[in-house]
Parts: structure tokens; C-alpha cells; sequence
């Protein structure tokens, strides 16, 4: 099925409900799901970013942290902490 099809089978599917109040209820709640999954784990509020950053200085300030060597790459640098790569 392609993505126009698609399209079109879930607005007649909708349509099909649209007079029901508790079935666009649970549709309503069911759209938000999926809408958090696609939405991007990365974003993060002001706060969160910033106790991030926190969280990482007092990582470091424990000595919690590895520098690439020069002229290393990640992968050397991983095997090199113990990672089997």
C-alpha cells in the first residue's frame, strides 16, 4: 500500500468514527502515542540541558572522562578503554 493509499484509507477509517465521542476519545489519545514516539529523544528543555552539562562537570571534576590521543580515532581510542570493537 502506498503512502497516498495510506492516507486515504485513514481518513475514511476517521471519517467512519467521527460521529462516536468515545471513539474519537480514544483515537485522540491513541494519535498522541504515536506522535511522542516520532517525536525527537534528543530535544530536551533549557533545565534539562543545562543539568546535563552540570552532570558532565562534576564527571569530569571526578575524573570520569578519556581524551583522544592525537592523531587517534574513535575506534582505536574505544579499544584502547576496553571496548571490543
Amino acid at each position: 500500500m502506498t503512502a497516498i493509499e495510506l492516507n486515504a484509507q485513514i481518513w475514511r477509517d476517521m471519517a467512519e468514527i467521527a460521529d462516536s465521542e468515545p471513539l474519537m476519545k480514544q483515537l485522540a489519545k491513541y494519535l498522541k502515542k504515536l506522535v511522542a514516539k516520532k517525536q525527537d529523544p534528543t530535544l530536551m528543555t533549557k533545565d534539562e540541558f543545562y543539568a546535563k552539562i552540570e552532570q558532565a562537570e562534576q564527571q569530569i571534576e571526578r575524573g570520569e572522562y578519556s581524551v583522544l590521543l592525537p592523531d587517534e580515532d574513535l575506534t582505536t581510542h574505544l579499544r584502547r578503554l576496553g571496548y571490543d570493537i
